[in-house]
């Protein structure tokens, strides 16, 4: 009894200094970890880059004219002045003048207007007046006039005045039967409702014939005779110097 006591406290004692021994062995490992983590002393890392921003303007009153200026419940109130334009009505165009025939002379051409129905007939040249329009161009078909900067081209046979006075009949004409028949002695007597004499100078000495003159193609009237020629727009009548 008295010796498995004794071998019971050996083996007590054993396992006593083998948990001392372990524990001191644990113990000397722990201080060498501590050693090594105090002297390995990390390199500091290098700061990171300073990056300054941008300096904060200073608040300035213009800087809100705009909240001023506009109201914040209407979008299209502002100071600005809109001022609407009107439409540009263009001009009307005048009546065109009235043709009653073109002559070509040895100094050019002449065209025998006038402004209006009624009006004095005028020999004009080319960059001559009639009223509003500037003569331009005239041919044997077509006439250019020029009002307000435009050009107005148009057929001779749309200026003719057709409404005016009949045409001076041509010397040795025959005149219709039923009309011979008809008229009167009285009648034969009548006289011409226009001057049998000449009118406006047109160019070159010759006169152009005034409004009603229905005196026969060969008079004579103050150094002048008269002289008519068939045209497909009508007879052209003008004076010419004897």
């Amino acid at each position: 009894m008295t010796r498995k006591l004794i071998l019971l406290n050996l083996l007590l004692l054993f396992a006593v200094v083998a948990a001392a021994w372990k524990l001191r062995q644990n113990w000397i490992a722990a201080r060498a970890r501590e050693q090594a983590v105090l002297l390995n002393r990390p390199k500091p890392l290098p700061p990171p880059p300073v990056t300054f921003s941008k300096p904060v303007e200073p608040v300035l009153a213009a800087s809100y004219a705009d909240i001023a200026l506009k109201m914040l419940f209407s979008k299209d109130r502002n100071p600005t002045v809109v001022v609407e334009e009107k439409p540009v009505i263009p001009k009307p165009m005048p009546p065109l003048p009235l043709l009653y025939g073109v002559m070509s002379l040895p100094d050019g051409t002449t065209a025998v207007m006038s402004e209006k129905a009624g009006a004095r007939h005028l020999g004009i040249r080319p960059g001559e007046k009639v009223g509003e329009f500037t003569l331009v161009t005239v041919s044997s078909e077509d006439i250019t006039l020029e009002w307000d900067g435009k050009e107005v081209v148009k057929r001779i046979d749309e200026l003719i005045d057709r409404a005016g006075p009949p045409p001076a009949a041509v010397e040795g004409t025959p005149r219709p039967a039923a009309a011979a028949a008809g008229q009167s002695s009285a009648q034969t007597d009548t006289k011409p409702t226009g001057k049998p004499e000449p009118g406006v100078e047109v160019g070159a000495h010759i006169r152009a014939c005034q409004a009603g003159d229905t005196s026969p193609a060969g008079t004579v009237s103050a150094g002048y005779i008269k002289k008519v020629t068939p045209t497909p727009f009508g007879d052209q009548c003008r004076w010419e110097p004897m």
